[in-house]
């Protein structure tokens, strides 16, 4: 295994986005990143960074490494030179999807193989001795602790085989976190399902489509945010298109929230569409894009609950069913038709990648609804699943302007949920709420001074990727983002605030530092 610590000082691959007040989207620019140092835990597209979670106490990061099925713990005592100093093998238990890190305690989400066999939380002290395990639903896929520390939650997401024959329901666990769990047994777990649903009337706008399959077999838990007071969770159902709200006390799903769809048919909600169409080209277009969140986490003002989702997407496409195609092979109404009659050619809406469920709403056999995975934005709910904010197509606009070879991927994935917002992170600098949105295929970090949930405003965008360079070596910069964890001035060993990000693609654990600009007179 290649492992290399890289320290970069200030160069030119590391770039930054504040628009100019003559520029379309206008950065407030009250704070900005900069690069700090990185690490290389593992070989290019490999997994080798996925999910991190920091412990204050010990000024450490651990870090899901899925190519050596492990968790990497690095010391951050020095945030510029990520140190790996453990590494808590996993190998024994099975395969790891998530990490997170309270109260001394290192629990891990860990899938069974097949993975539509119950799954496992894994639980180790901060040294890596193993401390219990506990069985869960299929699929673990991200496991996090209550505020309080009090109670472990494990988003269960029961993803069925790639034959569809087999469908485990989705479900979420709670496991009581006592003085010593090393005497907590399996009777402890609790688990919050959906079969009270089986036989309840849902909003058509939740998503239930997966073949053969009850709704506790469809809805598919994929993330979860915890209220401060350590009383309800909000779990992302990403491929349904909606959210779950738990009572953990009572470990019972209380509700689930339609997220519905946004129309990129409105100004300031544009997409670029196609990856044949000679360039950029964000347009308006009769479109909706299902929000299908991944992760999301949640902040208070005034005493009242906002959630933030990063609005990712994803389909179900497997080899026994799938509910993917493109505008171009469908059989489009006559309305549709009608009124763009190019609508089908590739430098328009023929190559998007869209969902065949929901799009003949009329039952004649032709679309007339064209539901596009993800909204390709970050939003902001209330906590009964209102629409507050949304960026629109401002992370398109500004990836556009700031570096066309980074756009989508140099347009590559114009046609399927293009920059792909994934990690999310919020955190306090200066009296100020950020939300921190890593971009999955374009790379890079977008920030939003969010203190006001209804006027969130674009900030600065920061990446260290490099086009020019070969993607397989460090020159190349932090590919494919897949979780970021922000650490407070207080929790920083160097008294300021910075960023982890773990990198999927690239690798790389990387650290950004958080600076406050100084006001201009």
């Amino acid at each position: 295994m290649i492992r290399k610590i890289i320290v970069f000082a200030a160069s030119a691959l590391f770039s930054h986005f504040a628009a100019a007040d003559d520029s379309q989207i206008t950065g407030t620019q009250t704070i900005q990143l900069r690069a700090l140092g990185t690490f290389k835990s593992g070989p290019y597209d490999h997994g080798a960074a996925e999910i991190a979670s920091y412990d204050v106490a010990t000024r450490q990061a651990y870090v899901v490494n899925g190519f050596a099925n492990a968790i990497d713990v690095f010391n951050l005592a020095q945030p510029d030179k990520p140190a790996l100093v453990n590494q808590i093998k996993l190998k024994d238990y099975g395969s790891p999807n998530s990490v997170a890190v309270k109260r001394g305690l290192v629990a891990v989400a860990v899938a069974a193989k097949p993975k539509h066999d119950p799954g496992s939380i894994v639980v180790f002290d901060l040294t890596g001795k193993h401390l219990n395990t506990f069985k869960v639903g299929a699929l673990p896929d991200m496991v996090t602790f209550t505020p309080d520390g009090n109670v472990i939650l494990s988003a269960n997401e029961g993803e069925p085989n790639d034959d569809y024959t087999i469908d485990p329901e989705g479900s979420v666990s709670l496991i009581p976190v006592g003085e010593d769990i090393r005497q907590q047994s399996q009777a402890d777990v609790r688990t919050a399902d959906f079969s009270a649903f089986n036989t309840q009337t849902l909003d058509p706008a939740i998503r239930i489509f997966g073949k053969n399959a009850s709704v506790a077999q469809d809805l598919e838990p994929e993330y979860i945010t915890v209220s401060a007071d350590s009383q309800t969770a909000w779990v992302a159902l990403q491929e349904n298109n909606a959210l779950a709200v738990i009572d953990i006390a009572a470990s019972k799903v209380t509700a689930l929230l339609p997220l519905g769809t946004k129309s990129h048919a409105l100004p300031g909600n544009g997409i670029d569409a196609s990856d044949e169409d000679g360039g950029v080209h964000i347009r308006t277009w009769p479109v909706e894009g299902m929000y299908q969140p991944d992760t999301i986490t949640s902040y208070a003002v005034d005493g009242e609950t906002f959630i933030v989702t990063a609005n990712e997407g994803d389909a179900r496409d497997y080899d026994g069913y799938s509910e993917e195609t493109r505008v171009g092979k469908m059989n489009l109404s006559k309305t549709l038709i009608q009124a763009y009659p190019k609508l089908t050619s590739k430098n328009q809406l023929g190559r998007l990648k869209v969902s065949k469920v929901g799009a003949d709403t009329d039952d004649d056999g032709k679309a007339d609804r064209l539901l596009a995975y993800g909204a390709r934005s970050f939003s902001i709910w209330s906590a009964q699943g209102k629409l507050v904010f949304d960026s629109g197509d401002q992370f398109e606009q500004i990836t556009a302007q700031h570096d066309p070879g980074l756009f989508n991927i140099d347009d590559d994935r114009s046609d399927n949920k293009g920059p792909e917002p994934e990690a999310l992170a919020l955190g306090e600098v200066d009296g100020r709420v950020y939300a921190f949105v890593g971009l999955e295929r374009t790379g890079g970090v977008m920030v939003y001074d969010i203190t006001n949930p209804a006027d969130a405003a674009f900030v600065d965008y920061f990446t260290t990727r490099n086009t020019e360079a070969v993607e397989d070596l460090p020159e190349a910069g932090d590919i494919a983002p897949e979780s970021i964890v922000f650490v407070s001035a207080d929790d920083s060993a160097s008294g300021q605030p910075f960023l982890i990000t773990a990198n999927e693609v690239s690798g790389t654990v990387s650290t950004y530092a958080i600076s406050v600009r100084p006001e201009k007179d």
